[in-house]
């Protein structure tokens, strides 16, 4: 088999493919998720707190040089270094609605499949039907 074919082989199969579907999708979702952060959650977490913009949030660790503004791009272009938990803080609720999210999504698909799968009536082995045949045909003797 040459290393094309077993690449194919590989490529082709169905959990590779499930994997680069699941992916794509997982980017997208992320992009959802940072808009209704950015541009839903944050502005009400805002009104409520006041005008805050955690992204804009952050600790100068070092010496600002002359001539330089003391906001957080134009430090970072200097190379000052700066602690900017406010972006962290902003990655943090994202990650926690995500998740959120998710498990109400997994929530949903295990009560779904719970409802559509019946209970099955176990399978009784053999060898103890055929124990209790021989009960039943003891017990009419």
């Amino acid at each position: 088999m040459s290393f094309t074919s077993e690449f194919k082989e590989f490529a082709l199969k169905g959990s590779v493919v499930d994997l680069a579907v699941g992916v794509i999708i997982g980017a997208a979702f992320g992009k959802i998720v940072d808009s209704v952060v950015g541009d839903l959650i944050m502005p009400l977490v805002s009104s409520v707190i006041g005008k805050i913009d955690f992204s804009g949030l952050y600790f100068v660790l070092g010496h600002i040089p002359e001539g330089v503004e003391n906001n957080l791009p134009a430090l970072k272009k200097m190379g000052v270094p700066v602690l900017a938990y406010g972006n962290f803080i902003t990655v943090a609720i994202n990650f926690v609605i995500l998740a959120f999210i998710i498990f109400l999504m997994v929530k949903q698909i295990n009560r779904h499949k719970r409802e559509a799968a019946p209970a099955a009536d176990p399978v009784t082995p053999e060898d103890i039907q055929l124990l209790r045949e021989i009960r039943d045909s003891l017990k009419s003797k």
